[in-house]
């Protein structure tokens, strides 16, 4: 397992719908073309920015088809092929491995809380699926309900095939302990967009994040700061983005909604949010048109 590529910028890729709220793989090529061009190391296709639990198995699988179609072979792809039931995972995962992902990766089962023997089971049930590739644990327990904890990583570690961890846990400590438990050429993926710059600075091998693809040169800048030692800058840009964050999440239209129609304004038509995610109202216009002119001023500064 080449470690190298997971290092650096992997956006969290969005979900693309048609007019009709149907999958389009016009724009999930154009997306993925999108982000190439931008230079990020690679993409994380289906999680919760590709709002996968609203989206069937076949949809999903269409997604990333399309965007392996697209950049597979020309950037690292992660594919999250977690449902709430273990043989639609396994179904996605040897779908996965058939296209020649990078990795796969999973959530816990949601709604019931099982315990850490039955999380285990469920997470190396999928990896069986998918025998010759890398799994990474996705750790994310404010909305799954359940932590990763150093006795469930160990269990998993008996597991060849697990790589490493996406951790969206908020406290970088976690960073930290799962880095140190792993070792140095185990996998810890920075998830809380926030904290990038503090993530890497903890050990984190990269970062996956909800909010790369509305604004990838700010993140690149940021890591690339931290990489040259000038951390008073990182944090700077890292500050700016928090800015940002703020400000696209004030619409009442959800976050992701708001990120699509600042992606239109660059040309990048992504469509709206599946319900029961609220799209945009007429008062959203003003959050998406500040939210991009700080971005574009951000931009200008940093880049």
């Amino acid at each position: 397992m080449d470690i190298k590529k997971f290092q650096g910028v992997i956006p969290a890729f969005y979900a693309c719908y048609d007019e009709k709220g149907e999958i389009s793989p016009e724009r999930v090529r154009k997306l993925a073309r999108y982000l190439l061009e931008k230079g990020v190391q690679g993409l994380y296709v289906g999680g919760s920015s590709g709002e996968c639990i609203y989206q069937s198995v076949a949809e999903r699988k269409v997604v990333l088809e399309n965007v392996m179609a697209e950049v597979g072979g020309k950037m690292t792809i992660i594919a999250h092929v977690a449902c709430n039931n273990t043989a639609d995972s396994q179904d996605l995962a040897r779908h996965a491995e058939s296209l020649g992902v990078d990795a796969i990766a999973a959530i816990p089962p949601i709604y019931f809380h099982l315990p850490p023997y039955g999380i285990a089971e469920y997470w190396n049930d999928i990896s069986a699926a998918a025998p010759n590739t890398g799994f990474i644990i996705y750790n994310i327990p404010q909305l799954a309900g359940v932590a990763l904890t150093p006795a469930l990583l160990d269990e998993m570690r008996k597991n060849p095939r697990v790589i490493g961890v996406k951790n969206s846990s908020m406290p970088t400590q976690d960073i930290q302990m799962w880095k140190d438990q792993g070792g140095a050429d185990f996998v810890v993926m920075n998830g809380p967009d926030e904290q990038f710059v503090s993530g890497l600075a903890m050990g984190a091998t990269g970062g996956i994040g909800g909010t790369y693809a509305v604004m990838p040169e700010l993140f690149l800048k940021a890591k690339d700061l931290l990489y040259a030692g000038q951390v008073a800058q990182a944090a700077a840009v890292q500050n700016e983005i928090c800015r940002i964050i703020y400000k696209m999440c004030d619409g009442h239209g959800n976050l992701y909604a708001i990120m699509k129609a600042i992606l239109k304004k660059r040309g990048v038509e992504c469509g709206t949010v599946r319900k029961p995610l609220p799209g945009l109202i007429d008062s959203d216009n003003a959050v998406v048109e500040e939210s991009a002119a700080m971005i574009d001023a951000a931009i200008a500064k940093y880049c």
